[in-house]
């Protein structure tokens, strides 16, 4: 649903620019030195990136899904660094808050997320659950007016550098599945919370991934969110459609930096005594790869519309996000084989791209996992 085209094409053509003029010529020095610079981070913030989805009493801008889907087509032209940067102050981790969250809660947390003085961390994860959160082993016990926390929750993104992390955790041991799980908001820097040792990823370097650790942490019962036990699992998948849906427009807008920088390849390359762009071989990669980076991105703009309008979306944000996340994957593999041993070169961008990509397809629920909610959905109609 798109409020005010007008507010938002400004919006958008603000982040494309910055894109284009920041982000795309420092994306090999990020990649290299595993960092971003803290003066882009700044500018990211004072862009109101970090509030995309955090009401504007807080803060932010309060965006549409379809608004911020958008504006992740933008955003995501670039290195998936940046959308890793600000992914839980907008995805999931805001919207736990800003839907079930106190209002304390709501008011001491969200206008420092929205402005990115804090990074937000997501814990949800552990060793050895996959993608059955019923086996969830950090616990969360009642000590008079606090919950004393202990586990070790895994891949959690920007924890190395974040000032809140959002952890669930067992606090019924008698409940079965993901009944009995809660949610909390904990400042780093707690006792008993340690960050563990950043992991060497495959790709998507600059976004730090690591363990959180919780050894005897008591926390006040404050932190509990909404100050309901018991509903956390329940609080996380709200938020699932919507984080499908803009994994799928960051696919989008991966797929499209791709194949501009394959086609400028083709043109520039000669063999043979011409572009390799005039090869008929080569032309058939790009129109399969424009066609189906087309058909994602109608796929991603119908769900986002779909979910604003209220609709059940769990087939359509699944669907989005299982075409869309395998179809990059297909584009920049295509690019890699145009560009032939360019292509294999680190400093070629479609290199970078092959291993950043290949993340989507894991983050935020698999592909499998996707097929397999399609399937529920089929079979529930």
């Amino acid at each position: 649903m798109i409020r005010d085209e007008s507010t938002l094409n400004v919006i958008v053509g603000t982040v494309a620019q910055f894109v284009k003029e920041r982000l795309i010529p420092i994306e090999m020095e990020v990649s290299e030195n595993n960092h971003i610079p803290a003066e882009i981070i700044a500018e990211i913030g004072d862009l109101g990136l970090f509030g995309l989805t955090i009401p504007e009493e807080y803060g932010g801008l309060d965006l549409t899904i379809e608004e911020e889907t958008r504006v992740y087509m933008e955003l995501c032209y670039t290195s998936p660094v940046f959308r890793s940067l600000i992914s839980s102050n907008v995805g999931p981790g805001a919207k736990v808050i800003v839907n079930d969250g106190t209002s304390s809660q709501k008011e001491r947390y969200l206008p420092l997320i929205a402005s990115g003085e804090k990074i937000l961390a997501y814990a949800l994860n552990e060793h050895g659950i996959g993608s059955n959160p019923g086996n969830m082993m950090t616990n969360a016990c009642r000590v008079g007016d606090n919950y004393v926390i202990n586990g070790t929750k895994s891949f959690v993104t920007n924890a190395p550098n974040a000032g809140l992390v959002m952890v669930f955790a067992r606090t019924d041991a008698e409940a079965c599945g993901t009944s009995g799980i809660s949610a909390f908001l904990i400042e780093t820097g707690t006792p008993g919370m340690n960050i563990g040792k950043p992991e060497k990823k495959m790709g998507n370097w600059g976004s730090h991934v690591s363990d959180v650790i919780f050894t005897d942490c008591r926390v006040s019962a404050s932190a509990l969110i909404g100050g309901l036990e018991g509903v956390g699992f329940e609080t996380a998948m709200a938020c699932r459609n919507r984080s499908s849906i803009i994994i799928a427009a960051a696919a989008v807008a991966a797929s499209n930096r791709i194949i501009d920088d394959t086609v400028r390849y083709s043109l520039e390359r000669k063999q043979f005594g011409q572009a390799i762009a005039e090869f008929q071989m080569i032309q058939s990669l790009l129109a399969y790869s424009k066609t189906e980076s087309y058909a994602a991105k109608c796929m991603t703009l119908d769900a986002a519309n779909k979910f604003d309008d209220g609709n059940d979306t769990n087939m359509v944000a699944a669907s989005c996000k299982y075409f869309a996340t395998e179809m990059v994957g297909t584009v920049v593999d295509r690019a890699v084989q145009i560009f032939g041993g360019y292509g294999y070169i680190r400093e070629s961008s479609v290199e970078r791209f092959y291993r950043d990509v290949r993340l989507l397809r894991l983050c935020d629920g698999t592909s499998q996992t996707q097929k397999q909610l399609v399937v529920q959905s089929i079979f529930a109609a």
